[in-house]
Order: C-alpha cells, then structure tokens, then sequence
C-alpha cells in the first residue's frame, strides 16, 4: 500500500514565488506579526533610548555591570547616553528597513544580555531580554518575506537561483 502526499511547489525564501516580495495582505496573520513585530521593535528602542537621557522610567546606569563601567570612558550615565542613541538609531532602522534594522536590534539585545548575566540580581531582565531578542529575530525572518533587499532585490551577475521550476 503505498501513500500519497500533496507537495506545494518549492518557492524561494523570504518570496512570493516568483522572485517578488510577499505582498502586504491585512488579512495574512503572518504579515499581522511581521507589522505588529515591527511597530513594537521600531517603538520600544526608540522610547527606551530617550529615557536613558532623562530616566525617567528608571535610573538606566544601575543595570550596567561594574566590569562595562569600569573599560568605558566617563561615568555609567555618559555611557547610557551613548546607549540610549544606539537605541534610538536601532528603533529607526527598524521602521525604514526591517530585514537589517531586526538584527541591529537583535545584536544589541545581545549585548545587554550579556551585560545583565554578568551582573548578579538581574537574571530575570536577561531573561526577558532574550525573549525580545528572539522576538527581533523573528521579525528579520519575517522581513526576509515582506520587506525586500537593497537593491530592489536585483540577483548580482552570475548568482543562481535554487528554486526547481
């Protein structure tokens, strides 16, 4: 007895099928987390980075590991400040370009995740923060559907493409 399965044709990655980026469809659940994911990764940093000029949400140098404090020039609210500009230049490559501003905001996540487990008491922030990080990833795999490359998504002479007809 021999089973029968139904293939969908092969399409290439972060396409539509044909070479095109996917079309923005309301009603696609996926293009729903691709917007949603991206108002929220382009709003957050942005917020969070002028805070750190103002602390207004909370004092930001306190959550800086002695260790970071101690390479950087200045003081830990110098450094936030340069942290809060990082933030807000992330939060606007996200809005403007999603498929690389995701990963600028994924590897600065990063970053403050290895600054927090370094830091005895914030293991719960870290934590939280690795969430965003695969959060931010997420959106750059969604990215790779919606939004499409520099470039207008032009192939470099002599690539090939690994899509069967």
């Amino acid at each position: 007895m021999s089973a029968t399965s139904i293939q969908s044709p092969r399409r290439s990655a972060g396409t539509n099928g044909n070479g095109q980026p996917a079309a923005a469809d309301w009603r696609d659940p996926r293009f729903q987390a691709f917007a949603l994911l991206r108002v929220g990764f382009t709003v957050a940093p942005i917020a969070f980075g002028l805070d750190k000029f103002f602390n207004v949400l909370v004092d930001w140098p306190q959550y800086l590991a002695p260790w970071v404090n101690d390479i950087m020039p200045g003081s830990g609210q110098d450094f936030m400040y340069f942290v809060g500009a990082v933030e807000i230049l992330a939060g606007v490559a996200v809005a403007i370009k999603p498929r690389y501003g995701a990963y600028l905001v994924a590897g600065w996540l990063a970053g403050i995740v290895v600054n927090l487990l370094s830091y005895s008491g914030y293991y719960d922030i870290a934590l939280r923060d690795f969430g965003l990080l695969l959060g931010a990833l997420t959106l750059a795999r969604l990215a790779s559907v919606y939004d499409p490359p520099l470039g207008g998504g032009r192939r470099p002479f002599g690539s090939f493409s690994t899509t069967r007809s």
